[in-house]
């Protein structure tokens, strides 16, 4: 199985291209990341994928099927999970039923099955469980916004800046969650605008600049030669 395959994809926004041709693959058990500065299309591009946005080229497939031009639901169903920047939950309901409004597709044993599985991941969360989003510490809603993203148990879950306005030892405590979804078989697709932690989990690595990716191979070959990465702001602490 191949995992998430996006194939010369483009998106448009207001009738200008924001993504341009883009290909990348995120195989099974990896971490891929997407590094660049704000504005080269990164979140435009996961939009694309999540089916929140119109692709106006190529397709994007998971494992062999292509899920280009569905509805966000049925991007969902066919195994692919988009977490958006931004931390986007529902604040006035409690952890409890933000997870269960993230299964309403399911039936209820898998939906008690995805709970579990999350909860088993972040068992902060589980102390919690009744606590308003809206009382939660940043690290927390992020943490809650991930879990709702792998109660379907996905095929392949895209995170798009996971470490946007977190403190370093919340980072520090999601790097091994991330390491241990990816070795469960899941793909991550982890895009970043900072890369040092980024190039700490991925197997592979692409850079976007300008609405096209200017750069794709493995993330030591960045760590070890970061002129690579063009622009040196992204390998900000």
């Amino acid at each position: 199985m191949t995992g998430l395959v996006i194939d010369r994809v483009s998106v448009a926004r207001s009738g200008h291209t924001v993504v341009r041709e883009v290909s990348i693959t995120a195989p099974l058990g990896e971490v891929t990341a997407i590094l660049g500065p704000n504005g080269a299309g990164k979140s435009s591009l996961a939009l694309g994928i999540a089916g929140l946005l119109r692709t106006t080229g190529g397709t994007v497939s998971i494992d062999g099927v292509e899920i280009s031009h569905r509805r966000p639901d049925k991007v969902r169903a066919a195994g692919v999970s988009v977490v958006p920047e931004g931390r986007k939950l529902l604040p006035e309901l409690s952890v409890a039923d933000n997870l269960q409004v993230s299964t309403y597709a399911m039936s209820k044993d898998e939906s008690a099955a995805g709970i579990e599985y999350a909860m088993s991941l972040f068992p902060e969360l589980e102390t919690r469980y009744r606590q308003l989003g809206s009382t939660l510490s940043g690290g927390q809603q992020q943490m809650l916004v991930l879990a709702q993203g792998l109660v379907s148990r996905p095929k392949v879950l895209l995170v798009d800046e996971l470490s946007l306005g977190l403190a370093p030892i919340v980072i520090k405590r999601l790097v091994p969650t991330i390491e241990s979804i990816a070795a469960s078989g899941v793909g991550v697709l982890l895009i970043e605008q900072f890369a040092h932690v980024a190039l700490g989990l991925a197997t592979t690595a692409y850079v976007m600049e300008s609405a096209r990716v200017r750069y794709s191979g493995t993330a030591q070959e960045l760590t070890d030669n970061p002129e690579l990465l063009h622009s040196a702001y992204l390998l900000r602490e």
